[in-house]
């Protein structure tokens, strides 16, 4: 689903703006976040869409708010309780909507890494640090780090996050605030993991987004599902591979191999992409929810 079809949809007049993933109503005090079916990689929005994507991190990203002990801008991801405006078919949206309190946006893409994988595993082979981190000797590809660590960067619409050391995070946003966000997205992603690991899947990496209301800091946007994370099956893992993902690192895969050069327009995924991508947000939703995907 794109953004035109979910103004034609709704019939909506509030200011919107389109992310790689997400369409963000303005309400005021508000947002309506609308997440689409859009799959990233490598800093491109690709041209097909994985069915049923927007509901999958919907629906976990909702689980999570409603598990973790920790302040978060969900009120409901039930439609009819949302009161829009508008004379369309607000049935496209079940599933896929998160009416949010409204924040002051951290621009801080708060990076938390358990294991050594993606650039992180490139950079160490080179310098033995992950963002300018050292590490110890020894680790090989997916080893699992002696403690998480936490990698911040800046945001992005568009291109590619930058990574950034923790002292130009104190820059940005002030030494308590960034000392308070590393502290708490150490503490969450440790929560889910455990969580996720007592159903077969680790949770390699993650990143959080924060922001400020009335005061307080609080978690928003979406919360370690795989389009935000690094999603292994736990009976598959081994050290000195790249293990099996659930996450959209099966894109990726695909991508790497066709021969695309990453600087053109990318190719159109195969249906059997599409499918299997498909079926793996749902497993991994399934996993560690516990629950039926309704969809």
């Amino acid at each position: 689903m794109c953004l035109s079809e979910v103004s034609e949809i709704m019939g909506l007049n509030y200011p919107v703006r389109q992310g790689k993933v997400r369409d963000v109503y303005d309400l005021g005090d508000q947002v309506l976040l609308v997440a689409s079916d859009r799959i990233s990689a490598f800093d491109y929005i690709l041209p097909t869409q994985i069915p049923d994507k927007g509901r999958v991190l919907t629906q976990m990203s909702q689980f999570w708010f409603e598990s973790l002990e920790i302040p978060n801008h969900l009120i409901t991801t039930d439609v009819a309780q949302m009161n829009l405006s508008g004379d369309g078919d607000f049935a496209n949206l079940e599933g896929r909507s998160t009416l949010a309190r409204k924040t002051e946006v951290v621009p801080i893409e708060c990076v938390v890494r358990g294991y050594l994988a993606g650039s992180g595993w490139k950079e160490y082979q080179q310098s033995q640090t992950v963002c300018g981190i050292p590490l110890p000797a020894g680790l090989n590809q997916a080893s699992r780090l002696p403690e998480p660590i936490f990698t911040p960067a800046t945001k992005a619409e568009s291109g590619h996050d930058e990574n950034i050391p923790f002292e130009r995070m104190v820059e940005i946003v002030g030494q308590e605030m960034a000392e308070l966000l590393r502290d708490r997205s150490l503490a969450v992603y440790q929560a889910g993991a455990e969580r996720a690991l007592e159903h077969g899947i680790i949770i390699a990496d993650t990143k959080f987004e924060w922001g400020v209301v009335d005061g307080e800091v609080i978690l928003i946007d979406e919360v370690l599902t795989p389009d935000s994370s690094r999603f292994w099956p736990q009976d598959q893992y081994a050290e000195g591979m790249s293990p099996p993902s659930f996450d959209k690192q099966f894109v990726r895969d695909w991508l790497e191999q066709s021969g695309w050069d990453k600087n053109s327009e990318p190719p159109v995924l195969p249906d059997e992409i599409v499918q299997k991508t498909r079926g793996k947000y749902i497993e991994a939703y399934e996993r560690i929810t516990g629950r039926k995907f309704a969809w």
